[in-house]
């Protein structure tokens, strides 16, 4: 038996790509490769232009040799660049720095913004106070009030319980609101992935977190 090597062995490259999705891309860049966000040279060189394509200012910054900071690790994989990259020239349209640092923040903890698919329309106690025989709602003075009692009129303070609201309808909305925009940006992202950037080791596929998680539930 000979022992020389096949040349096709040789030069056979490894050429898959991991299919993944947006959410998923982005969490990996975060959590494992620690990529963090650089916006002061980005926005210092090309100018921060709101409403303008992600695309036009990854070109610029690629043409620029801006790039993310990696702080104190090695720097981060080519793909966690790329994804960082994105997040910091995100246009004002989808949200822009806000949204960026919000999406890096929700992806390194592995959450997604709360949406209060529970919430229930509350009225509760402004305030509790603790005694010996536990916890109770904090009451304050609210006025006086006269009584006949055994035939003599008696002066009794009256006490109230302040109270608030949690969880209204405008809470609700708000959250809600708040996380269709984080799904528009995403939505943004993967357009940008899967059409303008070379990713060496992922695929970036259609696969998207629930549009609206309260509805299924």
């Amino acid at each position: 038996m000979s022992g020389k090597i096949s040349p096709v062995a040789i030069r056979a490259p490894r050429t898959g790509r991991r299919e993944i999705g947006v959410l998923e891309l982005i969490e990996w860049a975060f959590q494992r490769e620690h990529a963090s966000l650089d916006f002061d040279e980005i926005s210092r060189e090309a100018g921060a232009r709101p409403g303008v394509d992600t695309v036009w200012h990854l070109m610029e910054g690629k043409r620029l040799g801006c790039r993310v900071d990696g702080g104190g690790r090695s720097d981060p994989h080519h793909d966690a660049d790329i994804v960082a990259s994105a997040l910091a020239v995100l246009p004002e349209v989808y949200g822009g720095r806000r949204m960026a640092l919000q999406i890096a923040e929700l992806a390194r903890a592995g959450q997604r913004p709360n949406c209060m698919i529970d919430a229930k329309h509350k009225c509760v106690p402004r305030e509790w106070k603790q005694n010996q025989h536990g916890w109770h709602s904090a009451t304050e003075p609210c006025g006086f009030v006269e009584v006949l009692r055994r035939g003599r009129t008696q002066r009794m303070e009256m006490r109230c319980c302040p109270v608030t609201y949690v969880d209204t309808a405008r809470d609700v909305g708000a959250a809600r609101r708040g996380y269709l925009a984080w799904f528009g940006a995403l939505l943004e992202l993967r357009n940008v992935f899967q059409t303008h950037c070379h990713m060496t080791s992922h695929v970036v596929t259609n696969r998207m977190p629930p549009r609206a998680p309260w509805k299924s539930s």
